[in-house]
C-alpha cells in the first residue's frame, strides 16, 4: 500500500540513533569499527515541456523543485566465523515548489487531489550476513543489475524490499541470486506491487510481488574483459535473459573499449500483458585519449513487442537515456557521444558530455514508420578546495522529438553535497 508520510524531518536522526546504538551488541567488534555513515543533500530542479502531446495525458509541463536528503549508515560485521551486520538508509523529500497543472515529475507524490506532497520520508533496513566471501541480505535492496538496474534519476533513489545473495568465492566470478517482493518508487514512501513498462509506456493495469533474478559476472585478461550472463523473471508477466560482453584495450595513448549485450524477453506464467517477444541488441564502442572519451553506438529492438523492464527504471542497453528510450517495437536507433574531463586543462572537477541518438523503423502499429531524435548537453562541476569543497552541480538540457510519442524540451539542475558522519 502506497503511503506518504508527513512531517517526518527526525527521521535521519533516528536512522543515525539506530546506527549507533548497537554498540551494546558488538562494542569490541568489527561491527562498530567497520561503521560508515554518510548524508547526502540533494536540491533538484526539472523542467520537462510536451510541445506536441500525443497520448491520453494532456498536460503540457511538468515542472517542480525539490530538496532531499539521503542518510546511509553501513555496519561492519560482528567477529567469528559468520558475521552479521545492518544496513540503514533514511530518505526525506521536501516539496519547494509544485503546482497540480505542473506534477508527475517524478520528484514529488501525487495525493489524490491531484497536488504534490509537503514531505514524504522512509526509513527501512537490511540485515546482512558474511560468511566467507559471501553474504545474504535480507530487507531494504538497491540492487544494480542487467536485469533490474539501479535507476537513481530523481531526488531519492528506488529500493526493493526482498532477499540476496552474492558470492565471490571464485577468484574474478561474482554471482548473485535473489527474491524481490515489493518496491518504493523515487517518489513515493510507502511499499507497493511491481508493474512492467513496454517501452515507453507504463503498463499500470497490471503488477507482481516477485521478481527473481539469478547471474554471474567473471573478469579476467588482467581484469581488462567481463562476461555477464542474467535472467530475470517477473512473475506472471515477463522473464528476461541477458549476456554481456564489456572489453579495454590499451593503444598507445588510446585507450579502446567495448560494450555489448543481448537481452532475449518472453511472456511469464499467467501472461498478465499478453505475449512478449522482444530481443535487443546494443553495442556501445569508445575510443578514450586524454580527457576525450568519443562514443559510437547501434542498438536494434527485433520481435513483436517493444522492451520489458520493471517500472520505473532505465537499462544498461547502450542507447537508452533518462528521456528517451530507443526501445519500442522493432526500432533501430544510432548515437554519437562525448565526453569531455577538463582536468586535461588544469580545471579538475568539470565534465561535460555531448550526446545525439537518432531511432526509426518503429512498428507504432498505426500504419506509419516511427521515428524518433534526441540531443543532450550535460554539465558537471565538483568544487575542489575552500569552505564548499565537495558540492557538485549539474545541469542538463534535452531536445527531444518524435512523430509517434510526445515532443520534450526537458532542463535539469542539481546541487549535491555529501557529508562523512562516520
Amino acid at each position: 500500500m502506497k503511503q506518504t508520510f508527513q512531517s517526518t524531518p527526525c527521521v535521519l536522526s533516528l536512522a543515525i540513533g539506530l546506527g549507533c546504538s548497537t554498540s551494546v551488541l558488538a562494542a569490541d567488534s568489527g561491527f562498530i569499527e567497520d561503521t560508515t555513515a554518510t548524508l547526502q543533500a540533494r536540491n533538484y530542479y526539472f523542467s520537462r515541456d510536451f510541445s506536441d502531446i500525443v497520448g491520453a495525458n494532456q498536460q503540457s509541463k511538468a515542472e517542480e523543485w525539490a530538496q532531499g536528503f539521503i542518510l546511509n549508515v553501513k555496519s561492519g560485521y560482528t567477529q567469528g566465523t559468520v558475521g552479521f551486520g545492518l544496513d540503514v538508509i533514511g530518505l526525506l523529500g521536501l516539496k519547494l515548489d509544485s503546482s497540480p497543472d505542473r506534477v508527475n515529475t517524478g520528484l514529488l507524490p501525487v495525493q489524490d487531489d491531484g497536488r504534490a506532497a509537503d514531505d514524504y520520508s522512509r526509513l527501512a533496513g537490511a540485515l546482512k550476513v558474511r560468511f566467507s566471501k559471501t553474504e545474504l541480505r535480507i530487507g531494504e535492496l538497491q540492487p544494480n543489475l542487467p536485469v533490474l538496474a539501479f535507476s537513481d534519476i530523481r531526488l531519492l533513489p528506488p529500493s526493493y524490499q526482498g532477499a540476496s545473495v552474492t558470492s565471490g568465492e571464485i577468484n574474478g566470478l561474482t554471482l548473485q541470486g535473489g527474491h524481490l517482493k515489493s518496491t518504493s518508487l523515487r517518489n513515493e514512501a510507502g511499499d507497493d506491487k511491481m508493474q512492467a513498462m513496454l517501452g515507453h509506456v507504463p503498463q499500470r493495469q497490471v503488477s507482481s510481488d516477485g521478481f527473481n533474478f539469478a547471474g554471474a559476472d567473471y573478469v579476467f585478461n588482467d581484469k581488462r574483459t567481463s562476461a555477464s550472463a542474467w535472467f530475470g523473471q517477473l512473475e506472471d508477466i515477463y522473464h528476461q535473459r541477458f549476456l554481456g560482453l564489456k572489453h579495454s584495450e590499451p593503444m598507445g595513448d588510446w585507450t579502446l573499449g567495448a560494450n555489448l549485450g543481448f537481452y532475449d524477453s518472453r511472456e511469464d506464467g499467467k501472461k498478465l500483458l499478453g505475449n512478449i517477444d522482444n530481443q535487443a541488441f546494443f553495442s556501445l564502442l569508445s575510443a578514450k585519449r586524454g580527457g576525450h572519451t568519443f562514443y559510437v553506438g547501434y542498438q536494434g529492438m527485433f520481435g513483436d513487442s517493444a522492451f520489458p523492464r520493471v517500472f520505473a527504471n532505465v537499462t544498461p542497453l547502450g542507447n537508452e537515456v533518462p528521456t528517451y528510450e530507443f526501445a519500442y517495437t522493432d526500432e533501430r536507433s544510432w548515437q554519437v557521444r562525448h565526453d569531455y574531463d577538463f582536468a586535461a586543462l588544469g580545471v579538475p572537477g568539470l565534465t561535460s558530455t555531448v550526446r545525439y541518438i537518432s531511432g526509426n523503423n518503429v512498428d507504432t502499429g498505426k500504419g506509419f514508420e516511427g521515428k524518433d531524435r534526441e540531443r543532450d548537453l550535460d554539465l558537471g562541476y565538483v568544487i575542489q578546495s575552500g569552505t564548499l569543497k565537495g558540492l557538485g552541480m549539474r545541469v542538463r538540457n534535452v531536445m527531444a522529438r518524435s512523430n509517434y510519442r510526445s515532443d520534450i524540451d526537458e532542463n535539469r539542475l542539481t546541487l549535491s553535497y555529501t557529508w562523512t558522519l562516520l
